[in-house]
């Protein structure tokens, strides 16, 4: 059984791979009927002759050889090769219309496709996620926004660091001049607690969200909220989370108590285009809104987060938005300016770290499934097989196959 790992043809490159070398052998060790093949790559965040050396074999015609592909974001569809397997980010189900082309071309070419989004757990929980990193990645830059453009300290960009422990030292070394600033995280799920290890790991203080709402502290402290926190229901003080999830025009956004209270906004939290976004724009230009930093993680355009008007890239990740005009500015042009980082692919700074945590869960939920000829788990990842949509996925159809402009 062949499993190659192919290069990230997308461009800007993105530097993390399905699986480091010493998670390849340890698979050929456990399962002697696999043989890796690796795709020459000089973006990745290993290098060839890491491979080579425990004995795995780089190889130029691996897409060619291989019968199962593993790669990350979303391969070109003129490069997609036809009757294979590909395990990678699709980026499909949410009809994405960027992404249709590629998804005619999965068809066209009879490919089978799995997407690492879709690999759920029985409580449907994703189990194969990179949401750790983004979190981690996310909150790092929120401080570096607040030092740039409070105290004038730079801290290095999480890219230009060997990895998080590196990161983290470099944090470390200027959190005297932090200040007494409030952070707020929203979402408690993967991504938050990502975040939230972070500010831990800097030894900023975690207060419950009604002692962060009224209080201030003798430190930076934060707090991390939920959608009971920062959102009711237009017609009943109780929270039902239930209700909401299936109902979520039903409901309103709280958020402006903590508007008031905080100076750093990490967004991390989900969200559903039926439900509220999480401020509007009017009361982002009121008076009492004292957030002027915000990272925001979800990144989704037109999303829950309006100061959000475009993705910015790692190598110029920060943009100020005026929010009397609520238009985009230099970054750290004016002080009534707040200031945004909103990068679509963070855990890509951290490309070892995220790539090893994201082989370990393969290892775990997916390789054994592959071995064994498959599983509820990948039968619920594959969108497409023999030309057609599987079943649960027939509801992008008319996605599929309307026609491009």
């Amino acid at each position: 059984m062949k499993i190659g790992l192919i290069s990230e043809r997308k461009n800007p490159p993105d530097r993390r791979v399905a699986f480091l070398p010493d998670q390849c052998a340890l698979i050929q060790e456990l399962y002697p009927q696999v043989k890796f093949l690796v795709e020459p790559s000089l973006d990745r965040c290993v290098s060839d002759d890491e491979y080579r050396a425990l004995g795995i074999e780089v190889n130029e015609n691996c897409r060619r050889e291989c019968p199962i592909l593993f790669g990350i974001k979303e391969v070109p569809p003129n490069d997609l090769i036809e009757n294979k397997t590909y395990f990678i980010f699709s980026h499909t189900i949410k009809k994405q219309a960027h992404n249709r082309i590629l998804l005619q071309k999965v068809l066209e070419r009879n490919i089978t496709l799995f997407d690492y989004e879709c690999i759920l757990d029985e409580n449907g929980n994703r189990t194969v996620a990179f949401g750790r990193f983004a979190g981690i990645v996310g909150a790092y830059n929120a401080l570096r926004m607040w030092f740039l453009r409070y105290k004038n300290i730079s801290l290095k960009p999480a890219h230009t660091c060997a990895n998080m422990a590196e990161m983290l030292e470099c944090a470390k070394k200027e959190m005297s001049h932090l200040g007494k600033i409030k952070i707020a995280i929203t979402g408690s799920g993967r991504v938050g607690q990502g975040a939230r290890e972070v500010l831990l790991a800097l030894s900023i203080k975690e207060v419950d969200p009604e002692l962060f709402e009224t209080n201030e502290f003798d430190g930076p402290a934060f707090t991390v909220i939920s959608s009971k926190h920062y959102i009711r229901n237009s017609s009943s003080e109780d929270w039902n989370e239930a209700h909401f999830r299936k109902n979520p025009e039903a409901y309103q956004s709280n958020f402006m108590k903590y508007a008031k209270a905080s100076d750093i906004l990490i967004a991390c939290a989900y969200w559903n285009p039926m439900a509220p976004k999480l401020f509007s724009k009017t009361e982002a230009a009121n008076a009492d809104f004292r957030i002027r930093v915000i990272s925001d993680v979800t990144c989704d355009l037109d999303g829950s987060i309006p100061t959000t008007l475009r993705t910015s890239s790692i190598s110029e990740p920060f943009f100020d938005v005026n929010p009397e005009l609520f238009q985009e500015m230099p970054a750290f042009s004016n002080e009534n300016n707040m200031t945004i980082c909103s990068i679509d692919n963070l855990p890509t700074e951290l490309p070892f770290d995220a790539s090893k945590s994201f082989g370990e869960m393969l290892i775990k939920k997916v390789i054994p499934e592959i071995v064994a000829g498959g599983g509820r788990s990948l039968d619920g990842a594959r969108i497409a097989s023999g030309g057609n949509l599987e079943p649960a996925y027939r509801y992008l159809e008319g996605y599929v196959f309307e026609k491009t402009k």
